[in-house]
C-alpha cells in the first residue's frame, strides 16, 4: 500500500464548505460564506460573452491582459496617488487567495516568521506553514479588534520576514487607521520585512471611513505587495479574478512563481473587465453606498433579535456576540442554529489558530433584502 506523509497533517477542512454544506443540507438561509446571492451587471456578462465570440479564448500573457493592467494602474493612481507600472508592477491573478499564496510562496523560506493578526482569513496560516514558514499570531479581541502594537513589537525578531495586513478586515469588518499606519512604518523602517496587504474589500467602506492602502505611503509601498479582487468588487466571486501590485523588484520575483504555478488566467474575462472598468468607472465608486445600505438594513432588522452587534466599518460582514443567548462554543452554536433555526453563519473561532472563542459569529450581508429579512425572521426566534 502506498505510504504518503502529509505536508499539512494538522489542516482539516475549511469552515466555509462545512457551513455551506450544512446550509444546503438543512435548507438554511446561507449568511455564512461570503458571496452575494444577487447577480452582477448584465453588461459585464455581455462583454464576457462578446469577447468569447470574438475568439479571445486562448492564453493571455502570464502577467495578464495589458489593457486590464492599465485599468488597474489607473484606478489605483486615482484612489491612492501612486502609479504602478502596468508593464512591471501589476499582475493579474486567479483570485485573491491565489495571489496571497503566490506572494507567500515567493518570499517565505524554511524558518521565516510571518506576523498575522487573528482572527485571520483561514488560508493565511496553512500557506505559510506549507512553505516552511512560522506564523506568529497577534490576537485581536472584540468588540473593536484593534491592533495592540506593543504586542506586535514583541513578535519582531531577526527571523521576521513578512507582516500580513488585512483591511477592511475579514471576518470582523474593521479597518486600520492612520495611527496604525504610523506604527507599521516605525516597526518596519530599516528592516527587510515585506508587507503583504490583503485589500480585497478596499471599495467597501462605510460612514466616510478612508481606505488606508499601503500604496498611499511611499515608505510602505516600497516593501508591500497589495492584493485585491474583482470577485468582491463586481459580485463575481466564482470568476476567480484578482490582482497583485508591488514595486518592480518584488513583482519580478512574484512573477517567477506565478509563471510556473498558474501561468495565466481567464482571457475573455480579463478583456471584459478592462472594458467595463473603462466604460463604467462609477460602478466601483458606488459600491460603498450600495453595501452601506445593506449593512444598515441588516443591522436595523437585527435589533429585533437577542444578538449584540459589533462595530463594522468595511467589508460585507457583520459580527455579533451571542454571549447573552447561550454558553455554547461558537462552532456548536453555529451548527445548532443552522439545523434548528435555518440560518447558517461562521463561528469566528475558526479564524484563530488556537480556536479562541469569544462567542462571536459572522454574518454575510451581501444578500438580497428579502434574503436578509427571511434570515432575521428566523433569528428572532432564538
Amino acid at each position: 500500500m502506498l505510504s504518503i506523509k502529509s505536508k499539512m497533517p494538522n489542516v482539516g477542512n475549511s469552515i466555509f464548505p462545512v457551513m455551506t454544506g450544512l446550509a444546503n443540507q438543512y435548507n438554511a438561509v446561507n449568511l455564512a460564506q461570503g458571496f452575494p446571492d444577487f447577480g452582477t451587471d448584465p453588461q459585464l456578462i455581455h462583454l464576457v460573452d462578446e469577447y468569447m465570440k470574438k475568439g479571445f479564448n486562448q492564453y493571455s500573457p502570464p502577467a495578464g491582459v495589458l489593457a486590464l493592467r492599465e485599468q488597474i494602474s489607473e484606478l489605483t493612481f486615482n484612489r491612492t496617488g501612486r502609479r504602478y507600472n502596468p508593464e512591471t508592477e501589476v499582475v493579474v491573478a486567479a483570485g485573491g487567495t491565489q495571489a496571497l499564496g503566490t506572494a507567500i510562496t515567493t518570499f517565505i523560506r524554511e524558518g521565516d516568521e510571518v506576523i498575522i493578526f487573528e482572527p485571520a482569513y483561514d488560508c493565511y496560516s496553512p500557506i505559510i506553514k506549507l512553505n516552511g514558514g512560522i506564523p506568529r499570531a497577534v490576537e485581536l479581541t472584540p468588540p473593536d479588534y484593534r491592533i495592540v502594537w506593543d504586542e506586535v513589537k514583541k513578535c519582531i525578531s531577526n527571523k521576521t520576514r513578512m507582516i500580513m495586513i488585512n483591511t477592511p478586515h475579514n471576518p470582523t469588518g474593521t479597518t486600520i487607521s492612520k495611527s496604525d499606519i504610523e506604527e507599521l512604518i516605525k516597526i518596519t523602517r530599516g528592516t527587510d520585512i515585506i508587507i503583504l496587504s490583503d485589500e480585497v474589500y478596499e471599495h467597501i467602506l462605510f460612514d466616510g471611513v478612508e481606505h488606508q492602502s499601503m500604496a498611499k505611503y511611499p515608505e510602505l509601498a516600497e516593501r508591500s505587495l497589495i492584493v485585491s479582487s474583482f470577485g468582491k468588487t463586481f459580485h463575481t466571486t466564482g470568476w476567480r479574478l484578482g490582482y497583485t501590485l508591488g514595486p518592480t523588484e518584488l513583482m519580478k520575483e512574484f512573477m517567477k512563481v506565478q509563471l510556473f504555478s498558474v501561468y495565466t488566467n481567464n482571457t475573455p474575462m480579463q478583456y471584459a473587465v478592462a472594458v467595463y472598468m473603462e466604460n463604467y468607472p462609477d460602478k466601483i465608486m458606488e459600491l460603498s453606498a450600495f453595501y452601506q445600505q445593506k449593512r444598515d438594513y441588516f443591522r436595523k432588522l437585527m435589533t429585533e433579535t437577542r444578538f449584540k452587534l459589533l462595530p463594522v466599518s468595511g467589508s460585507y460582514f457583520q459580527t455579533a456576540s451571542f454571549a447573552d443567548i447561550s454558553d455554547e462554543g461558537d462552532y456548536d452554536f453555529a451548527v445548532r442554529i443552522t439545523k434548528e433555526f435555518g440560518v447558517a453563519t461562521i463561528p469566528t473561532s475558526a479564524f484563530y489558530s488556537h480556536g479562541t472563542d469569544h462567542k462571536v459569529i459572522r454574518f454575510c450581508f451581501a444578500k438580497k433584502d428579502e434574503t436578509l429579512q427571511k434570515a432575521v425572521e428566523r433569528l428572532v426566534a432564538i
